[in-house]
């Protein structure tokens, strides 16, 4: 399983109680139960959802830059006051996540995108074809205006699966290994996977970064159909099929990963200020 290099998520030791006021200029409020609860960091308002979960044994908070988020996991002992408290008194770092975020970027006529590592300019014109295409570093395409979007992302797409299917037949071949069966999905958290039933689930965003990242991802999963494990086996048989150096893509995807994931992403509302 190769996993997006680096997760909001961050645990803290088990919660306790907390009667100080909040020195970050942040409140904690939600008009009734039925309401979704909110936080707020240095005046800015961001909706805060709680999970409970048999398996964790402290409060969890991530912080969700994408969708604008904050979420509490809590363990069956923990109490949402406690939940609430423990919020409030990691607000530096929430703050720090979010300032830290990579804007959305819109898919949109004079926008910017990447395919295959190269940034290609989105034209549309009425007089251009329907389907998008590449030339003179631009991706062009026509149809109605309000489908550019929705157009060039099943583009990519669909070269993504066609591009991956080529990668697995030359990785299956070097390892010695049948070709498994590929899904092509947007996960947040993995950028692939390999099940124990021999199937591949690839990132269609992998489409737009360097070549070499996206073929590290793919190598790597031909790796665990040999070795469902991180062992030294596993490592021995991904440095003998992948032909350039993996911690080199490992690092691209660490420093501009989380910008592949705000291609086309939803635009939030504006955070609102409840002070």
């Amino acid at each position: 399983m190769r996993r997006v290099s680096r997760s909001a998520a961050r645990s803290f030791p088990r919660a306790r109680p907390d009667r100080s006021s909040s020195i970050f200029s942040m409140r904690l409020f939600s008009s009734s139960r039925s309401e979704a609860l909110a936080i707020s960091l240095d005046g800015v308002s961001y909706p805060l959802q709680l999970r409970r979960s048999k398996q964790a044994r402290s409060i969890i908070v991530s912080a969700d830059t994408v969708k604008g988020v904050v979420r509490l996991t809590l363990p069956p002992y923990a109490s949402e006051n406690q939940a609430l408290r423990f919020a409030q008194s990691k607000s530096d770092w929430l703050n720090a996540r979010f300032a830290e975020a990579v804007p959305p970027v819109p898919v949109e006529d004079g926008g910017q995108i990447a395919f295959l590592g190269e940034p290609y300019i989105i034209r549309w014109s009425p007089e251009f074809a329907r389907t998008p295409e590449i030339l003179d570093g631009e991706i062009r395409l026509g149809g109605p205006t309000e489908l550019v979007e929705a157009r060039i992302l099943r583009w990519l797409r669909a070269r993504a699966r066609t591009i991956f299917a080529d990668d697995l037949q030359f990785y299956c071949s070097r390892a010695g290994t049948d070709l498994p069966r590929l899904a092509v999905g947007d996960a947040r958290r993995r950028w692939g996977s390999c099940s124990s039933r021999k199937s591949i689930r690839l990132s269609w965003r992998l489409v737009m970064a360097p070549p070499h990242v996206r073929r590290s991802v793919v190598a790597h999963e031909v790796a665990h159909l040999t070795h469902m494990d991180h062992s030294k086996r596993f490592y021995a048989l991904l440095d003998r099929i992948f032909e350039s150096d993996r911690h080199v893509a490992d690092r691209w995807l660490k420093d501009h990963g989380r910008g592949l994931h705000m291609v086309g992403a939803e635009r939030q509302s504006p955070p609102v200020d409840r002070t």
